[in-house]
């Protein structure tokens, strides 16, 4: 009775079959978990970058996309070890960073133990010197905000690792949540489900934000809860699969044919020729391969190429955003306490507004308007940010049009982009999307902090003139986004007729 008043409850926001339900709350609540986590944890990651200097941000950028080049193959090669199956290689991943946050928590509070009150992260009385302080100055160019030779090898290690990991971590395991999802869903499904599933993952934003503004106060112990969301991911994760227990025939064609193709390839598996004298070479082959397999997926497909175009433009028109946010908090709050509270707090306002709209509106528009609309939406408003910030360059001016940009983003562009997946095959699925999620993405930011970093250091970093540079990236960003939509209409018609 209560497990139909659930089924009931949730059938209010979204259509569902019976065969979904499962695999759509366990992915619900999995992403719940993944952004609770990250949100936990990112303004502790925001305020160690901001000790560190302003100045030093688009290095940090740039030292993400370093370790992505070494962790994103690693992550393709997890899912391609022939005795871990897609589901338990997705459970590793989350357990290893839940542990690996327990590991920072032990680093930071051992690299914050030598320095004084009013140098801690977790200090209230953080000031920001006069002089040196994280100001703009008259050329408008990034000041730092302490510098690093005020502080420890140790303590400035541990801030650039967090800033590194966290953003590792949010990438590599989103990434890999929704390749599974894509996996046992497709496009017609995707289009109903999506929303719903990117609510868990706005409501787990908005409930990490909330926590670490009330909880702001326990500084590196954010760390810890963070971890046990974590284990909770990978616990839930277990639960995204097909389920072809009650009425196989309610099932779309395509999904059909996936299953029993997967079944096949178990008992391939499970089975393998006897006496091969191969296998040893072909084993040896399999667990390098897949490292670099997700690149060559991408190069040999236009497709793909054009979905790696689309991502790394995003990258770089939300970098941009990033870079002014970061920028004008760290100018206008001296404290360290408040610096975290207000990125939490912003955090929180814009999770509202997502979380509404992903439960009513989603699904409707990528059911009505289709995929192309959907992910030429958050250009077109890209588009619209940059010429209003070019006229009004005013810092609050940015808070709303980073709100707006997040809120279409959630809403509408993001399921729409993943949505693109659904129609490449299984390998292009865990290999080539977590090469172009994490790579392509840490590509843009890298792109936009370097151009950013150009502009505001030849420009007298004026925001007004640094926004007319984004206008042809957005214009690129939109042509893109139409061709690439209805390629994908094309690609998931074709699947239809072909089943």
């Amino acid at each position: 009775m209560g497990r139909s008043l659930f089924d009931a409850l949730v059938s209010v926001f979204v259509t569902v079959h019976p065969h979904e339900t499962s695999a759509l709350l366990h992915s619900f609540f999995c992403f719940f978990f993944i952004l609770s986590a990250y949100f936990v944890v990112l303004p502790l990651r925001d305020e160690g970058a901001i000790s560190l200097g302003l100045s030093n941000l688009p290095g940090l950028f740039v030292g993400s996309l370093v370790l992505t080049l070494f962790a994103a193959p690693l992550s393709s090669l997890i899912f391609s070890l022939p005795n871990l199956s897609k589901n338990k290689a997705l459970v590793l991943i989350h357990r290893f960073f839940s542990v690996s946050l327990v590991v920072f928590f032990i680093l930071w509070h051992s690299s914050s133990a030598g320095y004084s009150t009013s140098n801690q992260i977790g200090s209230s009385t953080l000031t920001v010197p006069s002089k040196e302080g994280g100001k703009i100055d008259e050329q408008g160019s990034l000041a730092s905000s302490f510098g690093w030779n005020n502080h420890g090898w140790f303590y400035i290690s541990v801030r650039i690792g967090l800033f590194l990991w966290v953003a590792l971590l949010n990438l590599i395991t989103i990434s890999s949540t929704w390749a599974r999802v894509i996996d046992v869903m497709d496009s017609e499904s995707g289009s109903r489900l999506f929303g719903f599933i990117g609510a868990g993952a706005t409501l787990g934003q908005l409930f990490g934000s909330l926590f670490a503004t009330g909880m702001a106060f326990v500084g590196p112990f954010l760390l810890l809860f963070a971890a046990l969301l974590l284990e909770f991911a990978a616990q839930t994760s277990r639960g995204i699969n097909r389920d072809t227990s009650n009425v196989e025939e309610e099932l779309s064609p395509i999904r059909q044919s996936d299953s029993n193709n997967e079944n096949e390839a178990d008992e391939k598996t499970e089975h393998p020729p006897r006496g091969s004298p191969k296998s040893s070479t072909s084993s040896l082959k399999l667990q390098i391969w897949p490292m670099l397999e997700g690149l060559w997926l991408i190069l040999s497909s236009t497709y793909l190429l054009h979905v790696s175009l689309f991502i790394w433009l995003n990258a770089v028109v939300s970098s941009f955003f990033y870079f002014q946010k970061v920028s004008v908090v760290a100018t206008t709050v001296t404290s360290s306490l408040g610096r975290r509270k207000l990125f939490a707090q912003i955090n929180s306002f814009i999770a509202v507004f997502i979380l509404v709209g992903q439960l009513s509106l989603t699904g409707r528009i990528l059911t009505v308007a289709g995929v192309t609309t959907a992910i030429s939406s958050a250009p077109l408003v890209g588009l619209l940010n940059f010429v209003v910030l070019a006229v009004w360059p005013d810092w609050v001016v940015v808070a709303i049009c980073e709100t707006l940009r997040k809120v279409v983003t959630y809403v509408v562009s993001r399921p729409g982009r993943e949505l693109l997946f659904t129609v490449v095959s299984e390998d292009e699925k865990y290999k080539a999307k977590i090469c172009i999620d994490v790579l392509v993405q840490r590509f843009g930011d890298a792109a936009a902090a370097g151009m950013y970093k150009m502009l505001f250091g030849t420009l007298n970093g004026k925001p007004s003139t640094v926004s007319l540079y984004g206008l042809p990236v957005c214009l690129l960003w939109i042509v893109t986004a139409f061709s690439l939509g209805r390629r994908q209409a094309q690609l998931s018609k074709h699947q239809i007729s072909s089943s």
